[in-house]
């Protein structure tokens, strides 16, 4: 635990749970519990119960388990400890988790996005090399704080490093991003538009032309319904996942975000939410048309989608916002790989109101 300087923690969160003699209490449920358990199954770490908020409790089971109200469990099990198994960013739910730190040992684990990697001890002795030299690359105090705070997280789980080390996202436009009304913005897991709706709000509707890719056939058309409504011109919309070249890949997800490219994923069921969908790589959509903002919110392939525009950066030299949490490797992986493409890059970080660890991103300027 002690590879990095930085790093304070000196056990993980599996290793506290795994010596914990008291009952151990996933709250919620889902991908983010099914993980969980699965790691816990493979570390011997007994579950003895499931909760979630009152108001989705209805007398049903999760995973072999009744799902109770907290308070049903706190009278079944008296003291037992917490971990926080879905993910939010809701104001009213933060603060329910902070309540629930206060009155229980609470864990909130970091378990990959996109399948790969656990952010555990052997991983960060594995990569301390890389991990020194991506923390090295970051351009100001805070994003370094911000990126030793989130590795403390990611070992250990434990909620004070997130609630510490928090910025708005009207951060990132103000310190980084700054948009102006002459941007060409290149939006890569463009959503329903929620980018675009927040860059317009900072440039009073004012934009040079917007180019954004949804893979997410439900979520395309919601894109477009909203581009349509507001009467949005100069905008090119793809239905396409963003990748390195050209061409087509297998899609998992049931739409919405955690929707993600099959080859990012090391398991996945191929059932009927699989699809077959076209990827796209940046240099080829825009053919040397220019690039003024781009974002990389694309649920595990951002070093593929980078490594597709690594013409428009290297000629363009757009401001980027780019995802840092959907792989374990993604924390070094992208910084070093924006170094390779344009060593006089300025890379910042930043963590924005999301418990587990998501909304945690890497920003890039330049000189």
């Amino acid at each position: 635990m002690n590879a990095l300087p930085f790093v304070t923690e000196t056990r993980t969160v599996w290793d506290a749970l795994a010596q914990e003699t008291r009952p151990i209490a996933l709250y919620g449920m889902g991908d983010g519990a099914e993980k969980i358990l699965r790691v816990c199954h493979a570390r011997g770490i007994s579950v003895a119960g499931i909760f979630a908020s009152d108001e989705f409790v209805r007398g049903h089971s999760f995973a072999g388990f009744p799902v109770r109200t907290r308070a049903q469990l706190e009278e079944e099990l008296g003291d037992f400890v917490a971990v926080i198994a879905f993910a939010s960013s809701r104001p009213e739910v933060l603060a329910r988790f902070d309540e629930l730190d206060r009155t229980h040992t609470t864990y909130a684990p970091d378990v990959p996005v996109a399948e790969g990697a656990l952010f555990d001890d052997a991983f960060v002795q594995a990569h301390s090399e890389q991990l020194l030299r991506a923390y090295a690359l970051l351009a100001d105090a805070r994003s370094r704080e911000v990126f030793a705070a989130t590795v403390n997280f990611k070992l250990s789980g434990r909620l004070h490093w997130l609630r510490d080390y928090t910025d708005s996202r009207e951060t990132a436009f103000s310190r980084y991003l700054q948009p102006r009304e002459d941007e060409h913005f290149v939006d890569l897991g463009a959503y329903n538009g929620d980018t675009i709706r927040e860059l317009l709000a900072y440039t009073g509707g004012r934009y040079a032309s917007v180019t954004a890719l949804e893979p997410d056939a439900r979520t395309f058309k919601k894109l477009k319904k909203y581009a349509e409504q507001a009467g949005l011109d100069h905008v090119r919309l793809l239905r396409a996942g963003a990748w390195s070249e050209p061409g087509e890949l297998l899609f998992g997800g049931k739409a919405g975000r955690n929707s993600a490219l099959i080859p990012v994923m090391h398991s996945v069921s191929h059932d009927k939410h699989t699809v077959t969908v076209p990827v796209e790589s940046v240099d080829h959509v825009l053919n040397g048309a220019p690039c003024t903002l781009l974002k990389l919110d694309v649920e595990g392939a951002e070093r593929q989608a980078l490594l597709g525009a690594r013409g428009t950066i290297r000629r363009w030299r757009p401001r980027m916002a780019v995802s840092a949490y959907h792989r374990s490797e993604d924390l070094y992986e992208l910084p070093l790989l924006l170094h390779e493409l344009c060593p006089d890059v300025r890379i910042g970080m930043l963590h924005h109101p999301y418990v587990p660890a998501w909304e945690t991103n890497f920003y890039v300027t330049f000189g």
